[in-house]
């Protein structure tokens, strides 16, 4: 081999390589970005449900600053059972961001 096929060679392997760091990047996105709107989605459906909770007749429970709060805490809740695995909308979701993706760069 010439010494111009080497460099060619080597250049277009560096090529690939971005090319797939670039590829993996706008997945590892896309999943955070899925997760993230599972445990939105998941905390919004949870919300109606501690809304409904009367929790003024324990030790530490009922207050003005609870009920301020409490929309905050049900959206990590929704947050932590989409990172235990959730209820498989974030797979959906990460499947059409990235039917999306592809079908824009085409």
């Amino acid at each position: 081999m010439s010494d111009t096929s080497v460099a060619l060679g080597a250049v277009s392997s560096a090529r690939e390589a971005a090319q797939s760091a670039a590829n993996q990047a706008r997945a590892d996105k896309a999943r955070e970005t899925a997760m993230s709107f599972e445990g939105v989605t998941l905390g919004e459906l949870l919300q109606p449900m501690f809304d409904t909770v009367d929790t003024s007749d324990n030790a530490f429970g009922g207050g003005a600053a609870e009920k301020q709060f409490r929309s905050l805490q049900v959206l990590e809740m929704g947050k932590e059972i989409a990172k235990g695995g959730g209820v498989g909308i974030a797979d959906s979701v990460y499947r059409q961001i990235l039917a999306m993706q592809e079908k824009a760069s085409s």
